[in-house]
């Protein structure tokens, strides 16, 4: 009987090798090398505690005063010059990827069902793109394309339009002097307070109730394509929900993974896959 030799598995390379992530592996390698960072082990925990308790008091003061504390602009610079200094080039790529992932699969419902609404265009390929608004125009453009469905069947059309599925160049300017490269998920602990402070309550409650959508469009995509995998990384997350004391930047997190493993499906039913050379960079 041969002698039982006790393994010692290293948790990231199961995590990299988990043949069920449909991502892309460099893609995948990056998210990895992001969540062993130093300050997602030791900072992330208490700046997520920190976030929230100010974000709370923020919410609870305006209430009493309820006007706009910080003009967008200045949210949208201040955030910028955050990610420029302090956050690594590897999750800034991360987040850019994600307005255009989203984007992606926005207009994918947008092309495949008969909505009245015209494809949208945000799609930032620099990090100065996150300027300008980008944060309000992403979360509106959940909300402008699910009003727009109201009445529209749902169901799979005869020809699935796959364009645009592309992920351009991203620029997360990578040669830039940081002062500090925090993860992804510490820099959304820190942003979400000028974010709470530059909109206003119910700007603020509708920003965080679009992430509750996710299962919503998981369905959409599960009816318009004929497959049943949407529906696989669904989390109950009921619309009619309404409740904004949340681990934001955790639930951002989250949906922000839902929506790659969305799109990655999608390329896949495109017959596609994401060639090696446009394949997100490391750091």
């Amino acid at each position: 009987m041969p002698e039982f030799v006790r393994s010692d598995p290293s948790m990231w390379e199961a995590v990299y090798a988990d043949p069920s992530v449909p991502l892309d592996r460099a893609l995948v390698r990056q998210i990895i090398n992001d969540q062993r960072r130093l300050s997602r082990r030791w900072l992330y925990p208490i700046a997520r505690i920190v976030s929230r308790v100010l974000v709370a008091i923020i919410s609870i003061v305006k209430r009493v005063l309820p006007f706009r504390w910080m003009p967008l602009g200045t949210m949208d610079a201040l955030c910028v010059w955050f990610l420029r200094r302090f956050v690594s080039p590897g999750a800034v790529e991360l987040l850019i990827r994600h307005f255009v992932v989203e984007t992606n699969l926005v207009n994918f419902i947008i092309r495949n069902t008969a909505v009245d609404m015209a494809p949208v265009t945000l799609r930032p390929e620099t990090l100065a793109g996150l300027g300008d608004s980008a944060v309000v125009e992403h979360d509106v453009n959940v909300y402008d394309v699910l009003i727009a469905l109201d009445g529209v069947a749902l169901t799979q059309p005869e020809t699935l339009d796959f364009r645009h599925l592309d992920i351009p160049p991203l620029d997360a300017e990578r040669g830039r002097r940081r002062y500090l490269r925090l993860d992804i998920q510490t820099a959304l602990c820190f942003m979400n307070i000028p974010f709470s402070m530059a909109l206003t309550v119910e700007e603020y409650r509708r920003a965080v109730h679009s992430i509750r959508f996710d299962d919503s469009f998981l369905e959409i995509l599960a009816l318009v394509s004929g497959d049943d995998t949407f529906r696989h990384w669904k989390l109950a997350g009921m619309s009619l929900w309404m409740d904004s004391n949340v681990d934001v930047p955790r639930m951002v997190y989250r949906h922000a993974l839902v929506c790659e493993y969305a799109h990655a499906h999608l390329v896949k039913l495109a017959g596609g896959a994401y060639p090696r050379d446009t394949a997100v960079g490391l750091d």
